[in-house]
């Protein structure tokens, strides 16, 4: 399965190599619960969430994702033809009753996680056995962020998530430019130079595959598949400073264009620091841009 991302979950050897599915759908939402910030990005919040409406219902996942959006899980065994209208259903519920999701974020992350809800970009990730190319046809038709991720069972200690279909209800089409072999639009000029520098970094970032998405907070602006892969932030005097997923000790700083930030406070998430100043600089970061994106 091209692009699964494989999750030790014990200590213990793996004793069976053979791809299977969960004896029962439970399994497979225990497991995500319990390593969900490790496997989605997302912060766990609640399991089995009681919602009061005329069909009543339980939300089987609830998180806040690395950007402070609501995030609702939902899980099958196998595939299930209703695991995306249930979770669409769930969504608009949570819409219309903010005020209990953020006694919730309060309650399990505290008063400034509460206050800072990213409600322009509500998500919706379903986990499941698999996916027909109608579930991946019908996300593509909705105004809303939806993952769909396909999981299997290794032995008894290792879970592999495939992202099988990603899309985002804001972010519009990416428009393809070939500038070079990096991808680029020209940097215009000296005046706002920065600018437009961040402009073309946007243009890179988005086009680096497909399911992209980005999402606007107020200090960064976040670049995600399933979790960020890059986060950057306004621009600054005389440089713009980009986050990134990959992994510092994995890579060759370089003074003056990368930095190991692992355990230092920043803006955004990841922990390799790119500082960008020219177009030179960004054609110099495309590498690690990818291998940003093939982390997440």
């Amino acid at each position: 399965m091209s692009g699964l991302k494989l999750f030790h979950t014990t200590n213990s050897g793996v004793t069976e190599v053979m791809p299977r599915l969960a004896d029962a759908e439970a399994d497979v939402q225990g497991l995500v619960e319990a390593h969900m910030e490790t496997m989605l990005g997302v912060r766990f919040l609640a399991s089995e969430y009681v919602i009061e409406c005329a069909d009543a219902g339980r939300i089987d996942s609830l998180g806040l994702d690395e950007n402070g959006a609501p995030v609702v899980v939902e899980y099958k065994r196998g595939t299930d033809a209703g695991v995306i209208n249930q979770g669409l259903y769930y969504m608009s519920w949570l819409s219309a009753h903010k005020d209990s999701f953020r006694h919730l974020v309060r309650d399990r992350l505290g008063v400034t996680a509460a206050s800072q809800v990213l409600w322009s970009a509500p998500r919706l990730i379903c986990v499941a056995g698999d996916f027909t190319r109608y579930d991946a046809h019908a996300v593509r038709e909705h105004r809303r962020s939806i993952d769909l991720v396909r999981y299997r069972f290794f032995g008894k200690d290792l879970i592999g998530l495939e992202t099988v279909a990603s899309v985002t209800g804001r972010t519009p089409a990416v428009r393809r430019v070939r500038r070079g072999a990096a991808g680029l639009p020209p940097v215009r000029g000296q005046g706002g130079a920065l600018t437009e520098l961040a402009e073309a970094v946007d243009e890179v970032l988005l086009g680096l595959g497909d399911g992209v998405s980005r999402v606007q907070r107020k200090q960064y602006r976040a670049y995600q598949r399933l979790r960020n892969f890059a986060c950057v932030c306004p621009p600054q005097k005389t440089k713009l400073l980009i986050y990134l997923k990959a992994d510092p000790k994995e890579v060759d700083l370089v003074p003056g264009l990368t930095r190991d930030v692992t355990g230092l406070g920043h803006h955004g998430t990841g922990d390799l620091e790119v500082q960008l100043r020219s177009e030179r600089d960004v054609e110099r970061a495309v590498d690690l841009f990818r291998a940003s994106y093939a982390a997440a």
